[in-house]
């Protein structure tokens, strides 16, 4: 009897099974999703094993007023390409503002270091070419996990190559000074999240579904500058 509850048990979730992968595969905003998964399962064990601690050990290193620096400093240089993207836009007043962001902070905020803009009132608007391509109509396509940058979609990988191009951390140089500057912003970007990860992890049955649906809504919003877009036919860009 114990035997033929236990085999059915096991037939019961096998069922189970079957019919999870059935439902991952047919989702359509994610039809690579036995793949995004175990990428993402990568990315989770990178996380647990290098960047939390690296980033724990950069928080307990250097002061907050160090660190809000170094945010404050590589924000300053990607507003450089948040206004060029913002010009291809044609978002009048967002580019305006980054402009006079950049101007304020590079001027009066030691090169970035500080962040008068903000105080100021001055906002910040992020941009990058996927949300470029967004604005004039390109569909986002499938949601796709890469293998260390992590969630993204089809439009917004093919558009990777222009962003690399236009981020000014890649004009640095010599070449070691702009390596170290990459591994910083990333460590730095890390810490500031540490919460938000711990929170993920303690709040979703699932991480990747609940990561994978944030991301996809906060990237349509961006592509629509937090305003809802009217469609037609009832569905998303």
């Amino acid at each position: 009897m114990a035997r033929s509850i236990r085999m059915a048990g096991a037939a019961v979730g096998f069922a189970l099974i079957a019919g999870h992968a059935g439902a991952q595969a047919s989702n359509p905003v994610d039809p690579f999703e036995p793949v995004n998964r175990a990428v993402f399962r990568f990315n989770d064990t990178l996380d647990e094993n290098v960047l939390i601690p690296t980033a724990k050990a950069y928080r307990a290193a250097v002061p907050q007023p160090v660190r809000t620096g170094v945010g404050n400093f590589f924000n300053n240089i990607g507003d450089v390409w948040n206004f060029a993207n913002s010009v291809m836009q044609l978002r009048a007043q967002n580019s305006a503002q980054t402009f006079m962001r950049l101007n304020v902070n590079t001027v009066f905020g030691l090169g970035g270091i500080l962040d008068v803009a903000t105080e100021l009132g001055i906002e910040r608007h992020k941009e990058d070419f996927g949300q470029t391509l967004g604005r004039w109509g390109v569909p986002s396509g499938p949601f796709v996990m890469l293998p260390v940058l992590g969630p993204s979609t089809v439009r917004d990988t093919a558009a990777l190559i222009v962003d690399l191009n236009g981020d000014g951390v890649a004009a640095i140089k010599p070449v070691a000074a702009r390596d170290i500057s990459y591994i910083l912003r990333v460590v730095d970007a890390r810490a500031q999240f540490l919460r938000a990860s711990q929170f993920l992890g303690e709040a979703a049955l699932d991480k990747y579904s609940f990561m994978r649906d944030i991301y996809l809504q906060r990237r349509q919003a961006d592509v629509d500058d937090g305003k809802p877009q009217k469609d037609d036919d009832g569905g998303g860009r």
